[in-house]
């Protein structure tokens, strides 16, 4: 049994944090250079709309999923006395918790202030609310991105042959 549980959580571990990782990532290649070409109210309503359509079940099963199941490889790791893979999937884990520090830290209040501000289309000052909204969320969306690139690389690595 613990052979069994041993081969499928780092495995899901890996699929996880890939998937967390592409998230994060695809804000960083796509999303976010492709409303930065937008004009200030169509950049805000859009972000509105995807902060509301993110919190979905699937976004949670990722976002909670990945972390969880790469602390519960370490633990394995630990308990079966697997060195390398133990110290491979214990960084994946430390840098996942570093993106979601970043997520709740950062990204996650500037969203509410964004929804806060108001429907685009009846802001005064759209350029002031996006000023104060996109250049900090896009840097510390990278960071996050490159935490959870990290991550995945960790994990991956924890799967290998010793």
């Amino acid at each position: 049994m613990l052979e069994m549980v041993l081969g499928v959580v780092p495995v899901l571990a890996a699929v996880l944090t890939g998937l967390f990782a592409g998230l994060f990532l695809s804000f960083s290649m796509a999303v976010m250079p492709g409303l930065a070409r937008a004009g200030d109210r169509a950049m805000i309503e859009a972000m509105q709309g995807v902060n509301t359509a993110i919190l979905n079940p699937l976004f949670a099963l990722v976002f909670v999923g990945a972390p969880v199941a790469a602390v519960g490889t370490t633990v394995l790791y630990a308990s079966s006395g697997s060195l390398a893979p133990l110290v491979w999937s214990g960084a994946g884990a430390v840098l996942l918790l570093v993106a979601v520090v970043v997520t709740f830290v950062v990204n996650v209040p500037r969203n509410n202030a964004l929804d806060r501000a108001g429907a685009a289309g009846r802001l005064q000052d759209p350029g002031a609310v996006r000023a104060a909204f996109e250049p900090v969320w896009v840097r510390w969306n990278h960071v996050r991105s490159l935490a959870s690139v990290a991550a995945l690389v960790c994990s991956v690595m924890a799967l290998l042959p010793a």
